[in-house]
């Protein structure tokens, strides 16, 4: 072990499930390095590892951090295997095709430019909540392992790509708009489909990391703008939209509409349940009752739980689940995958769902069926204030007796639907969601919520719920 300077993080950035921050106010460089050096201290210490890999996204700030990130790790003795510039789910793709024990991918996910952050993964466990606060306590206290490191340059696109496509049948006719938004799985995505039947339709399809034409959010409607215009100039069966980093997927019919999260999660659940009955299925608390209940229909057991990526691989883990998923579009598969959340394998497995289907995406999503609901609305609240509000208005509806699910914030279950209000866990704001069966239950709901809020200081009115 050796003493070296020790260094404090900004306690806004040791999230539950990763680590990110706003580069130059609460995330620098030299945050990267001590991230570094206390990671390969635990991952030597505590889990006898000794390989890890690292990859990083398309934000302009991006390779810098992964710079000092690998000089802190090469301290500790570590055999580092360096993948660039990758989507989320390739470099955890790399973890297990190099036999690593861990990987860091550095990203700012769906994040605004200015952010920039580090996802962990291991094979075998879930990196993250106590695991992310140790990574603090040993650079605060600045005791680090050190011994002798190699690093390694890997391009594993090709072998990825082949690991997509294996055993995936795909209908032979079908027309794909994709716009992976100039984020990190743009180069991916121009490989992939050089290998795929049908007629394909590509743009902002370079990596570029001011994000040019839209905002990597493909759970915001305004983003997939490009999109449907594609997929209504070509008249296309399909369209894919992914996040910056690769790991959250947008998809469009071929009438243009959305095809929300856990609408995903929903058709996705057909494929695995056909093959697999009985299998658990997980949905995050935001998941709209339909996915629920269609999972219970098609004979599996739905479970619903915390929203995030690592707590929804923890629990599929624990669970044995085979599938999993988030309304925010993570979609996690352990059929016939490794079981972490990869968009790009995701919108392979809709076009499977398809062909075993023997339908069009637009039948398949017919046929599900319809809730009145909000989508995910986010309200500015300081990251200070933002569980302090939460657990006020918990601990006074319990105390009322409520009909609560306290999982992750609060989900208030009502006669004719529910409304969710929970802190984010990546920014700076509270979430919400709303959800009835008729119209008039929609907005009694919300103007529930509304005076709840407002009674603790949030100002929000019926029109900030549309």
């Amino acid at each position: 072990m050796i003493k070296e300077s020790n260094h404090k993080f900004d306690k806004t950035i040791l999230r539950a499930y990763d680590i990110r921050g706003i580069l130059g106010v609460t995330l620098s460089n030299k945050d990267a390095y001590f991230i570094g050096t206390s990671f390969g201290t635990v991952l030597k210490n505590k889990f006898s590892g000794k390989r890890v890999c690292v990859g990083y996204d398309g934000r302009l700030s991006s390779p810098e951090l992964s710079k000092n990130l690998i000089q802190g790790l090469f301290l500790t003795g570590l055999e580092i295997i360096e993948i660039g510039c990758v989507p989320s789910p390739m470099l955890y793709y790399s973890v297990y095709s190099e036999g690593a024990d861990a990987g860091i991918m550095i990203t700012g996910s769906h994040n605004p430019p200015d952010y920039n952050g580090f996802k962990f993964i291991m094979p075998n466990r879930v990196f993250f909540g106590d695991d992310i606060l140790e990574l603090g306590e040993i650079s605060e206290r600045g005791i680090f392992i050190e011994g002798e490191s190699t690093r390694i340059k890997k391009n594993l696109e090709e072998s990825y790509v082949s690991k997509l496509i294996k055993n995936i049948p795909f209908p032979d006719k079908i027309k794909i708009a994709w716009d992976p938004g100039n984020g990190a799985a743009s180069n991916i995505i121009s490989r992939l489909i050089l290998q795929l039947p049908g007629k394909h339709y590509l743009i902002n399809s370079v990596i570029d990391g001011t994000f040019p034409n839209h905002h990597p959010d493909p759970t915001v409607e305004k983003n997939l703008f490009q999109l449907k215009e594609v997929v209504r100039k070509n008249e296309c069966d399909i369209g894919f939209a992914f996040d910056g980093d690769g790991d959250r997927l947008g998809v469009i019919d071929g009438k243009g509409r959305v095809i929300w999260g856990d609408q995903i999660l929903a058709i996705l659940s057909k494929d695995v349940l056909r093959k697999n009955p009985g299998s658990k299925v997980i949905g995050d608390v935001k998941c709209s009752s339909v996915f629920f209940d269609e999972v219970k229909k098609l004979g599996g057991h739905p479970i619903m739980w915390s929203s995030g990526h690592s707590l929804i691989k923890a629990k599929m883990m624990e669970e044995g689940a085979l599938l999993g998923g988030e309304m925010s579009a993570h979609i996690f598969f352990s059929d016939e995958y490794f079981g972490f959340d990869d968009a790009i394998y995701a919108s392979l497995r809709v076009l499977k769902t398809i062909y075993n289907e023997k339908k069009s995406i637009n039948q398949i999503y017919d046929e599900l069926p319809k809730m009145l609901n909000t989508k995910e609305i986010r309200i500015e609240c300081s990251e200070n204030e933002k569980f302090e509000i939460v657990n006020t208005i918990k601990n006074k509806l319990e105390s009322q007796g409520a009909d609560i699910l306290d999982i992750d914030g609060i989900r208030f279950n009502c006669n004719n639907g529910w409304w969710l209000l929970r802190a984010s866990n990546t920014q700076a704001c509270l979430t919400l969601r709303c959800e009835a069966d008729n119209e008039t239950s929609l907005k009694e709901i919300k103007s529930d919520l509304i005076k709840i809020l407002n009674d603790n200081k949030i100002d929000i009115e019926l029109r900030d719920l549309y």
